[in-house]
């Protein structure tokens, strides 16, 4: 692949200096645990908005989406449709039920339920979600910026873990939303970059991308049909209504979020703002995919006959894009990639880990230094991750298994905690148990040999849904048996 000419180079590391000047410049105004944690809890709504958008749309959807739309449909896009119904509840209900408790951890209010032990267990499954989440994001940029860069693999992801973890380790949650802020603008900024040149350069424009797209079926959205065996429309639709229900609910970096704003009403409008931002531009890059496919139909000299799906995009954004262009999109993609969790990640562990097991009572300034170490401990794991990626056949593929079995049902138990008045902690723990082991059977019967009677014979999207839907029904089930 052609590696990006100086004037894109510089502006790429312009951008990677401006994220560390971010840093540095929030360094001075995190003084406590609290500021680290919650940015003094006076932030504007359209700033948190912005924030939770960039964490929506990574690496994977700024890389991976548009390869699916080239290379099929627009199925996926099914997953972004669902966000708006999340959004809402998410607004109206999750935003004042986490305020209303001033608790920054997302998971106190289990252990009033149900103990300590769903506490520590949603902790353990959102830090490890996160590991995966994080480290992959982190590869598959690498895996496309550094051909175009010139730089390795490796340094690569030094970079950018190196990065990610200085903004959150000195500059706190104010560093982390208002780089949101940055990195949403760059991103958006760049795809719109991309769109219209890869419209401009296709003849006929739009209108030839829509009437070709069209009659290939590449605008299609999958089968209608009732078969939660395969792909179709109801599947995706059911998995991403999981999937955002659980980002905006049991998530401890949008739930954070949500605890930085000045009051309940900006944080409800930072959540439809992120809805209003994330359908559209997921839309966008599914037209870029469709119209990528559009422009080497009419053009197949431009494109290696041997190039990946996935590698379409970053293609053209090496050889097709005006000078200076390719550098303003290689910076929305490091934007898409560099939205850190490490903070929630490191205000778990102090929250839900050290203080409960270790110092119940430890000092504000212990409190910091522990925030700070464990933002470094898991932006090195988080690198180790990105390593050991190296070389995977599929990262996303790896991805999706990781976040199934370790995400382990999470939703069901908060919606159990909240939804069940007859849910005990018998019957939370039992439903916890059954579900994980639900999980674990759906995730890897189809990855061993087994008999067919074994194996899951749903498609892999449904494995969050029927592990969530397994604990609630289940723990509500066990807890009307006690009452008789």
């Amino acid at each position: 692949m052609p590696q990006l000419p100086y004037l894109d180079l510089s502006i790429v590391v312009a951008y990677l200096a401006v994220v560390f000047a971010v840093g540095v410049w929030f360094s001075r105004r995190t003084v406590d645990s609290d500021e680290f944690m919650t940015a003094g809890r006076s932030l504007p709504g359209w700033a948190i908005g912005l924030s939770m958008f960039g964490s929506y749309v990574s690496s994977i959807s700024f890389l991976a989406n548009p390869g699916k739309a080239f290379s099929s449909d627009w199925n996926a896009f099914v997953f972004s449709i669902a966000a708006p119904i999340a959004g809402v509840i998410g607004a109206y209900w999750f935003v004042p039920f986490f305020r209303s408790s001033q608790s920054v951890s997302a998971y106190e209010h289990l252990e009033h339920r149900f103990g300590r032990w769903a506490r520590t267990y949603a902790t353990v499954c959102f830090l490890l979600t996160q590991l995966a989440r994080t480290g992959t994001i982190i590869y598959l940029l690498a895996l496309v910026v550094a051909p175009l860069t010139g730089w390795s693999i490796a340094s690569t992801i030094a970079l950018t873990a190196g990065l990610m973890t200085f903004c959150s380790f000195a500059g706190g949650m104010s560093a982390v939303i208002w780089l949101g802020v940055l990195q949403s603008m760059a991103l958006v900024g760049g795809t719109l970059l991309c769109l219209f040149a890869v419209v401009g350069q296709t003849d006929g424009g739009v209108a030839t991308v829509v009437e070709q797209g069209w009659e290939a079926g590449k605008f299609s959205l999958g089968s209608w049909s009732p078969d939660l065996t395969g792909p179709t429309v109801w599947v995706v639709l059911l998995f991403g209504m999981v999937t955002h229900l659980g980002n905006l609910g049991v998530d401890q970096s949008y739930v954070q979020r949500y605890l930085t704003a000045s009051s309940d009403r900006e944080a409800s409008r930072g959540v439809h703002l992120t809805m209003a931002l994330y359908v559209p531009v997921a839309a966008i890059f599914f037209f870029i995919g469709t119209a990528l496919w559009v422009l080497y139909s009419q053009r197949p000299e431009l494109l290696p006959s041997d190039i990946a799906a996935d590698q379409v995009f970053p293609h053209f954004i090496a050889t097709r894009l005006p000078p200076g262009g390719a550098g303003l999109v290689v910076a929305g993609i490091f934007a898409a990639s560099m939205d850190s969790n490490l903070n929630a990640m490191a205000t778990l562990t102090l929250c839900d880990l050290y203080k409960p097991y270790l110092r119940p009572e430890a000092s504000d300034r212990e409190s910091l230094l522990t925030l700070r170490f464990a933002t470094l401990f898991w932006g090195v794991a988080s690198a180790a991750v990105s390593y050991a990626l190296i070389g995977a056949e599929s990262a996303l593929d790896a991805w999706w298994l990781l976040a199934g079995v370790f995400s382990g049902g999470v939703l069901g138990l908060f919606l159990l905690s909240i939804l069940s008045r007859r849910a005990t902690n018998f019957s939370a723990a039992a439903a916890t148990v059954i579900g994980v082991l639900v999980i674990l059977w759906m995730t890897f019967s189809t990855l061993v040999e087994a008999p067919s009677y074994l194996q899951n014979p749903l498609h892999a999207n449904m494995t969050m849904v029927v592990g969530t839907l397994v604990i609630f029904l289940i723990g509500d089930w066990l807890g009307k048996r006690s009452d008789l």
